[in-house]
């Protein structure tokens, strides 16, 4: 063999992989054009996105400023009523204590040897409130029907028969069931 042709063996050896290797490569080469137009679809709605997500912040930022201005209002409201309610529970706890020296007054005119400030006093001593039975009916009603409430007093018998419509026996209370009544019924 000539060194010429031994040269063209060689070069035919090295065009083998070469041309293997360019088909490949051209074969990448439309798998990215192809991508290529899907990438630029992709960017196109990304942009579209950026667009309306940019015109969707100014409708945000006044949706906040909206829901803030409304939380404010009832931010305010709730002060308010905050203060009444602080304003009621002081009138209240007076009204109370007058109406406790009231009902101890009374007690005293009722049953003038009994000192109520003795701690020798027995509460057996002590006269019963009208409308007791209807706290007790009122009680007893709670715990037969199993519903949870605190327990029976005065006030909740005298609302409730004034829920009812019982205010006919107004001569047989005392003189402080009657102002607390009265008062309650302001209050309404």
């Amino acid at each position: 063999m000539s060194p010429s042709m031994l040269l063209d063996v060689v070069i035919v050896a090295l065009l083998v992989p070469t041309i293997v290797y360019a088909v490949i490569l051209n074969r990448k080469l439309e798998g990215l054009r192809r991508n290529r137009d899907e990438l630029t679809k992709m960017i196109a709605a990304f942009q579209d996105a950026t667009v309306r997500a940019e015109a969707g912040i100014p409708k945000m930022k006044k949706a906040v400023e909206e829901v803030g201005a409304t939380l404010r209002d009832s931010m305010e409201r709730a002060q308010t009523l905050r203060d009444d309610l602080a304003f009621m529970s002081e009138r209240a706890d007076s009204m109370a204590n007058r109406l406790e020296a009231h009902l101890r007054e009374a007690r005293g005119a009722a049953r003038p040897g009994l000192n109520l400030e003795s701690p020798v006093a027995a509460v057996a001593d002590l006269p019963e409130p009208l409308g007791m039975d209807r706290v007790r009916e009122i009680g007893e009603g709670a715990r037969v029907v199993g519903g949870i409430a605190p327990g029976p007093t005065l006030l909740s018998a005298l609302l409730a028969d004034e829920a009812a419509g019982f205010d006919g026996r107004e001569d047989e209370r005392s003189e402080a069931e009657r102002q607390l009544l009265r008062a309650i019924r302001a209050a309404r």
